[in-house]
């Protein structure tokens, strides 16, 4: 029987977690499009459901306008644009290599655009919530 020498376990780690900046855009860039993929299934539903029973279509519009569904509204919408924002950070370092060596600027920078643009959005979507 041939023994392998154990690998290092501590190599192992360095190998699947770097941490960091860019260990967690990836996350998040995962995780948005699974919610934008689960969303674009809701929506194929929803528009099939609206030609086959209108009656259950409407009520599924009230759970939408309810405050559960327009907290989901403003989780989606910020899920887009993280995505979009994350997006585009990755083309700019796929066309211009050397910004890699800013990915964390450009990183912080996507998250300033990201509170300033959606919070407004989330303000306008979450209002009626409020009486508004």
């Amino acid at each position: 029987m041939v023994r392998l020498p154990r690998p290092d376990q501590s190599a192992l780690l360095k190998l699947t977690y770097r941490g960091g900046e860019g260990m967690l855009a990836w996350a998040f860039h995962r995780i948005s499009g699974i919610a934008i993929w689960a969303f674009i299934l809701l929506h194929v539903l929803d528009i099939w459901l609206s030609q086959v029973n209108s009656a259950l279509y409407d009520d599924l519009l009230t759970i939408y306008a309810s405050p559960a569904g327009r907290v989901g509204e403003t989780l989606l919408g910020a899920a887009l644009l993280y995505h979009a924002l994350n997006g585009l950070r990755i083309i700019l370092m796929d066309f211009w290599p050397r910004l890699t060596l800013y990915h964390k600027q450009i990183w912080f920078v996507s998250w300033i655009v990201f509170v300033a643009v959606g919070l407004p959005v989330a303000y306008v979507i979450l209002k009626p919530i409020w009486g508004g």
